[in-house]
């Protein structure tokens, strides 16, 4: 008889990638946005060239972007496959977890608590798909798997 874990770890999966698929275009929109405001008003930082800082924007929200992508992907496999991710996958997921994290805790403070409590939602997730699909199961010893 399977349990709730076993039952349940494909769905969280699948809606963990649905959701990092979902706001891995949000990212580079807001980053598009600033780099936007950037262009515009020609901001720079201590004499930093403006044009540099808008590239860097464009480019950390490509980047940022197409990582919750790969993100995405990995848990999308798990899902699909109902097999755990393996180590270098466990690694991003765990990686998305902990920029959620961070994001979190500053989004509280600089845009509010819905803000927190989506990337909260997200943490949730990612950290959900990696607890179920935790320890991988071996068969019990001395037991052979037969054809029949």
């Amino acid at each position: 008889m399977q349990g709730v874990a076993e039952v349940a770890r494909r769905p969280i999966a699948l809606v963990t990638a649905a959701v990092l698929f979902l706001e891995a275009p949000g990212i580079v929109a807001v980053n598009a946005v600033m780099a936007g405001f950037l262009e515009a008003q020609s901001m720079s930082l201590d004499g930093m060239d403006p044009d540099a800082m808008v590239k860097g924007t464009w480019g950390l929200g490509i980047a940022s972007g197409v990582a919750l992508v790969v993100c995405a992907l990995v848990a999308l496999v798990a899902g699909v496959r109902d097999r755990r991710p393996g180590r270098f996958g466990r690694g991003l997921l765990i990686g998305c977890a902990v920029v959620h994290g961070v994001l979190g805790a500053v989004a509280v403070a600089l845009l509010g608590w819905t803000a927190f409590a989506f990337l909260v939602a997200v943490l949730g997730l990612v950290v959900l798909t990696l607890v179920a699909y935790g320890k991988e199961t071996a068969a019990p010893e001395g037991r052979a798997v037969t054809a029949g």
